[in-house]
């Protein structure tokens, strides 16, 4: 079981990493002055591969977390109501990470979108949700 949740933590590590910098790439593209055809083209070039990448990460530390949860019965039980706050924080998660990949292909067909302070506050949500998760799972308050 310990392989799984060091396992578990790298992928979730990972997969944050993209989550945290995808939303800052998305902070530059809306800043691009318009003309600056070479400096979108290589952020853009930059969000495609970042996404697939960290879409590539997401689907592991997802299947060890279903693992520890369901295969060794971590959070099931009495006094679970921790993980049930922390499978709400996971789902909310994979709706920003879809929503990332709906930003980047308004980005990448030139669709009018927000402004880069919509973005900079946008990019706060994967820390808030993190330290969120980690509280739950380290102090379990319910």
């Amino acid at each position: 079981m310990l392989w799984i949740k060091a396992l578990h933590i790298v992928f979730i590590a990972s997969w944050f990493a993209g989550l945290f910098y995808l939303p800052r790439i998305f902070v530059n593209l809306a800043m691009v002055p318009p003309g600056s055809v070479a400096e979108r083209e290589r952020l853009l070039l930059m969000s495609r591969k970042l996404y697939r990448f960290m879409t590539l990460l997401a689907v592991p530390a997802l299947a060890l977390g279903l693992w520890l949860w369901l295969g060794y019965g971590i959070g099931l039980g009495p006094g679970s109501g921790w993980m049930h706050a922390k499978l709400l924080i996971v789902l909310l998660l994979m709706a920003y990470h879809w929503y990332c990949g709906r930003l980047l292909k308004r980005f990448a067909h030139g669709e009018e979108l927000r402004g880069h302070v919509w973005f900079r506050w946008f990019n706060e949500a994967p820390v808030l949700m993190m330290l969120a998760a980690v509280i739950l799972v380290v102090v379990k308050p319910f």
